[in-house]
């Protein structure tokens, strides 16, 4: 969702789905040979997305491990997978978004994020891709041990590097988070496509119009 209002001068991205490529399934699809029944039942009854969230919250994949270890002991290698090969659930960027980052760069637009990850595994990302460096701050769940969208992790940033929120726009590909930024009195777009991203950039002032 986006909300009307005036100029904005800084900009706020979420990481996963909309700078860079996440989904298990990269990783999953190959460890069940293709079958994409078994990985979805796997999915949606073992490391499950409210499973993985709360290491996004802050605990540790060895207290998840554990916690899935009785009812689940003969699958430990396929949950191990979950943080040992947690880079090829990111089989890239998504590059349009990342050329939207540069420009904004460019133009001298403070560039801060707002990430639900695990503590864990977000440093090895940071590492992996160069255009990591170029926020200025990055507000990690697992670090924080709060998860969007609850208003405390964007505050968390708002406090920390003194950013106005009636300065700002926040980009995510979850609905939800743009909706309780944008109840925070920053601009939330919700992330569909680079081009759509672009286009409510331009609205706001943060980007020209294409010539």
């Amino acid at each position: 969702m986006t909300v009307a209002g005036g100029r904005r001068s800084v900009a706020i991205f979420d990481v996963g789905g909309v700078l860079l490529d996440w989904n298990p399934r990269h990783l999953y699809r190959k460890l069940f040979g293709g079958d994409e029944d078994a990985m979805e039942q796997f999915l949606t009854t073992v490391c499950t997305k409210e499973w993985n969230e709360r290491q996004d919250a802050g605990r540790t994949f060895a207290e998840a491990t554990r916690e899935l270890m009785p009812r689940h002991a003969d699958k430990l290698e396929l949950i191990e997978a979950w943080e040992r090969r947690f880079g090829e659930m990111i089989p890239g960027a998504i590059e349009g978004t990342v050329a939207v980052v540069a420009e904004l760069r460019q133009r001298g637009v403070p560039l801060y994020s707002i990430t639900n990850f695990s503590a864990e595994t977000f440093p090895p990302q940071r590492e992996r891709f160069d255009f990591l460096s170029w926020f200025d701050g990055i507000v990690v769940s697992g670090v924080e041990r709060v998860l969007k969208p609850d208003p405390r992790i964007f505050r968390i940033l708002l406090d920390r590097y003194a950013v106005a929120p009636e300065s700002a726009v926040f980009i995510d590909d979850v609905a939800a988070n743009a909706a309780a930024a944008t109840g925070l009195g920053i601009h939330g777009i919700h992330f569909r496509t680079p081009g759509q991203l672009r286009e409510e950039l331009v609205a706001v002032g943060l980007l020209p119009e294409a010539t």
